[in-house]
């Protein structure tokens, strides 16, 4: 699921390609919304730089890969990951794309490049890019409670209850990392459903 809604302002140079989501985290399908999801406020989970940058290993997302005389089929990874972060952290950034294994119509993004860029995705154990610092509008199910429950000017920190969301903050708060500079409703109009209809935030934040 989409987490974060078209408007938003960045920089390319505050971007880190550098983590892939723990591969506990990503999404069946891109219908599915958790830590998978882009929005996702994440932490590091492994920075150990002393991995090789690509590891190997059996993986039941390829399907059967032992069939006898034809060897072993391995699936790539990137070893450096991060995960949702939690209540006190203070996030590496959050994710500009999902991470998932399969589409819609359950069809495997590995073998459909092009619409898994459609869709905004990456493979389990690829990079996904993490923003560090920009302006960002983010759907309701990036944060906790109704739109009316945050403060324009008040601060943004990770959620008591549930992990890789935000909650409100005053500004001065130490574990504050960012800034609500707005908020507003989608509704569905003219009877043309709006599939992000409801409550949203404007953030800004590093």
């Amino acid at each position: 699921m989409l987490r974060l809604l078209p408007f938003r302002q960045y920089n390319e140079h505050d971007v880190v390609n550098m983590y892939s989501l723990v591969s506990s985290d990503a999404l069946e399908s891109t219908t599915g919304d958790g830590l998978g999801s882009n929005g996702v406020f994440v932490k590091v989970s492994e920075g150990n730089f002393n991995l090789d940058t690509i590891t190997y290993g059996s993986d039941s997302y390829l399907g059967k890969t032992d069939y006898p005389f034809v060897g072993g089929d391995m699936y790539p990874s990137n070893p450096l990951t991060v995960t949702g972060a939690t209540s006190g952290d203070l996030p590496l950034g959050l994710t500009l794309n999902q991470t998932a294994k399969a589409d819609e119509n359950g069809e495997k993004l590995l073998y459909h490049p092009t619409k898994k860029e459609e869709l905004q995705a990456v493979l389990p154990g690829q990079t996904v890019p993490v923003v560090t610092r920009g302006i960002f509008t983010l759907a309701s199910e990036a944060f906790d409670g109704a739109a009316a429950d945050y403060t324009i000017g008040g601060g943004i920190q990770m959620s008591y209850a549930n992990v890789g969301k935000i909650t409100g903050a005053a500004a001065t708060d130490a574990t504050s990392f960012g800034t609500v500079i707005g908020t507003g409703t989608r509704t569905s109009n003219g009877g043309i459903t709006d599939l992000f209809a409801g409550d949203y935030l404007v953030v800004k934040i590093g």
